[in-house]
């Protein structure tokens, strides 16, 4: 499968390719455009990057992992750069995970005031969610990704064929933001993960093909309606949110090391499901549906620290907050979302001990 995804919209300039084994010769067609070109490698990453007799191409190897989203990662970043004579007519390619396409974009967006950025993200995590939509950034002690910018890559290359390399924990991290994108927006599209979900899995590529797609559309919705959050309707950006209030605030206490990013939010989802079943708006059948779901996909859902008052201190971090107000995206029903903004930090406490 050969797609090309323009995002039609006056202030985004972004296209989304989806292609098999074509990342060096998508490295090489950027070259050719400009000056210098630093690729910004994940160590971990298993590609043979075929990249002969092309002297502009620069390739910056770093060891990836939430803990390079820090002051000291942007630092060493960016000094590297600037050491190799980075200019305004080099552009930036970030080929990895999440973690590195959200430092590698923060950086491009301010080295020089601002480079042309490129993705390759080679996660099923990084190829539906943090690769779509511009968002960028670091995490501070007091939370995750609370200093970045919004800055579009120009250009974002999926291709499936990296696949192959992930474990299957890696593969359940990025399927979380896929069921993701069906809760809140999509009932046919969860009953079909429903069935296909174990093929996805085992690497099928059609289906792996048609459940990124699919994912990609639906956070397009958003980040065309709402690209830089503002919105506080269904239509908000911020419903991508769902799952990430609670899953953000376990990631942050546990320092980034107990769960990986997609556990994190596969709990989180299925506790703020929970506050939705428990405030009185989501049916129990559908809450059942979707932990039953969950559960056969070996997905986490639950960690003691949710019942602990240190997670609401970490809640209360969270950059969607406003009027002392802890904010979540809620679902409604399979497939339908809202921002909910009635909720403090006792309530909620409140509530994790009932659900």
């Amino acid at each position: 499968m050969q797609k090309k995804i323009h995002i039609k919209n006056k202030k985004l300039k972004t296209s989304i390719l989806i292609k098999k084994n074509f990342i060096s010769k998508f490295i090489k067609n950027i070259a050719n455009n400009y000056e210098k070109v630093f690729c910004i490698l994940d160590s971990k990453v298993k590609i043979n990057l075929k990249l002969h007799n092309q002297e502009n191409i620069i390739i910056i190897s770093i060891r990836c992992g939430e803990i390079i989203k820090t002051f000291d990662g942007y630092k060493n970043l960016t000094e590297k750069l600037i050491k190799k004579n980075v200019n305004r007519k080099s552009a930036v390619i970030a080929i990895g995970g999440g973690t590195l396409g959200d430092l590698t974009g923060f950086v491009a967006s301010t080295v020089l005031r601002g480079l042309d950025f490129f993705l390759i993200p080679t996660t099923l995590l990084s190829q539906v969610d943090s690769s779509i939509g511009g968002k960028n950034g670091i995490n501070t002690t007091y939370g995750k990704n609370l200093l970045g910018t919004f800055y579009q890559p120009k250009e974002v290359l999926i291709d499936i064929s990296v696949l192959s390399s992930l474990s299957k924990k890696e593969l359940r991290s990025g399927y979380a933001e896929i069921i993701k994108h069906a809760l809140i927006k999509n009932y046919a599209f969860f009953c079909w993960l429903e069935k296909n979900a174990n093929k996805l899995f085992n690497l099928n590529q059609s289906i792996l093909e048609k459940a990124i797609y699919n994912s990609i559309m639906i956070k397009l919705f958003y980040v065309k309606k709402d690209e830089k959050e503002h919105l506080l309707n269904n239509n908000s950006r911020a419903m991508l949110n769902f799952g990430h209030t609670i899953g953000h605030a376990i990631e942050s206490h546990y320092n980034y090391k107990k769960f990986n990013h997609g556990e994190a939010i596969t709990i989180g989802m299925i506790t703020e499901a929970k506050i939705s079943n428990y405030l009185g708006i989501l049916s129990y059948n559908d809450l059942d549906r979707i932990v039953t779901h969950f559960k056969k996909c070996r997905l986490k859902i639950y960690d003691s620290i949710l019942k602990d008052k240190l997670l609401i201190n970490k809640l209360t971090k969270d950059k969607k907050n406003f009027l002392n107000n802890i904010n979540f995206s809620l679902i409604d029903r399979i497939g339908s979302s809202f921002f909910y903004k009635k909720l403090d930090k006792n309530k909620i406490y409140k509530i994790l001990q009932n659900i």
